[in-house]
């Protein structure tokens, strides 16, 4: 709801430059992902000992609080710092991941955690929408304060909405045994796919959040000021419409066809359709590509934590999964700056540009390691197998 309209509460503080408005916005929007790359693996590792349900009840809880507090901010770096905090706590979403992934069994996960992302997608679809049209008629700080009304709202739903149960999910030994933070560490180092699948997050996360800090001026230069803050929403969300009617289907097809094929086409085909967003000229145009690349976008979440799932242990789900949102909070960090930088000194075209060959670059590396890791060996030993 708030990300749509933080440069332009941004600019509600005082008389500033474009270009200080940009470099803020990048900055602002990727602190909270700098504490949360920090925090990540430090909650996934309590999780997977102590349950993950408490763990879901104190994010909810912080980021509520320093949203409300958001809503009270008179210059830029009160809200630095809050953002600051939020990163802390930040992490209810890829909590809900692990949370679901230890309850599943392994042959379905991709279709499971494709439902819990079109969730989460239709509060990101929902969310810009309603934050756009709040900011329109009642102002900026008291969206603010609304918005963490939903948070605190989600804290009330998991204390007694959810019961955490453990459930055997297969006999594999592997699974219950407890691991050490070098054991862990050394299992992902140990499987190159598993590796580049987590490292790729960086990337995906770089290209997903360059062009979002900067999407509200883009929205502006091309339609002008009326109803800024809901165009604003309008573009974020038709991202969201994309990712729901499509997240469960790529999940779906993960579980059939191997969930590294899926994320292959899904870098190719999201870096394609960045591209045509350098040279747009007026809002639909943008809305139309903002659908397109929710439709190949929305796949990659799911078909990612599924093939962790495939791949870890179920006791050190939470850590490894807590590693890969450090490494997606990273990429959040970058993509931001990123997109801030070159919009302020290239123009928002060089977002774009820049964007749709990252997403290009981490298919040609998840390809290459694929086919060299998992397609090849398997190739061989079967044609071996065939020969004898």
């Amino acid at each position: 709801m708030v990300l749509p309209f933080i440069s332009l509460y941004i600019e509600s503080f005082g008389d500033f430059s474009d270009a200080y408005v940009q470099n803020w916005s990048g900055w602002i929007f990727a602190i909270t992902f700098v504490t949360a790359f920090i925090f990540s693996p430090i909650w996934g590792r309590i999780g997977d000992k102590y349950g993950r349900k408490k763990i879901l009840i104190i994010s909810a809880t912080g980021i509520g609080l320093s949203v409300l507090l958001m809503g009270f901010a008179t210059n830029v770096w009160q809200l630095f710092l809050l953002r600051f905090f939020m990163g802390i706590v930040t992490g209810f979403i890829p909590i809900s991941q692990a949370f679901i992934a230890t309850q599943t069994p392994k042959e379905v996960a991709g279709r499971v955690l494709g439902t819990l992302q079109t969730g989460s997608i239709t509060g990101t679809l929902m969310g810009p929408l309603l934050g756009g049209m709040l900011a329109d008629t009642l102002g900026y700080a008291t969206s603010f304060k609304m918005v963490s009304i939903t948070v605190f709202l989600s804290a009330f739903i998991v204390l007694f909405g959810i019961k955490e149960v453990k459930v055997k999910l297969s006999d594999d030994e592997k699974d219950y045994k407890s691991y050490t933070s070098k054991e862990v560490f050394l299992h992902i180092i140990r499987k190159p796919v598993l590796l580049v699948v987590m490292l790729i997050s960086v990337l995906v996360q770089v290209a997903h959040f360059s062009v979002q800090p900067i999407l509200s001026l883009f929205v502006a230069e091309i339609h002008g000021p009326a109803s800024i803050a809901f165009f604003s929403g309008l573009a974020f969300s038709a991202a969201g419409l994309g990712n729901l009617l499509m997240t469960r289907r790529w999940g779906r097809l993960g579980d059939r066809i191997g969930y590294i094929k899926i994320l292959i086409i899904l870098l190719f085909a999201a870096g394609i359709v960045y591209f045509p967003g350098a040279f747009v000229t007026n809002i639909w145009q943008l809305v139309i590509l903002r659908f397109l690349l929710g439709v190949s976008i929305g796949g990659i979440i799911p078909v990612r934590i599924a093939y962790i799932r495939q791949e870890a242990p179920l006791s050190m789900q939470g850590e490894v999964l807590g590693y890969n949102t450090s490494l997606r909070f990273f990429g959040n960090i970058i993509g931001p700056v990123l997109g801030g930088v070159l919009a302020g000194f290239f123009g928002f075209s060089s977002v774009f540009i820049v964007t749709s060959a990252l997403l290009i670059i981490s298919g040609i590396i998840m390809l290459v390691t694929w086919y060299k890791y998992e397609y090849a060996p398997k190739h061989t030993r079967s044609l071996t197998a065939h020969q004898r």
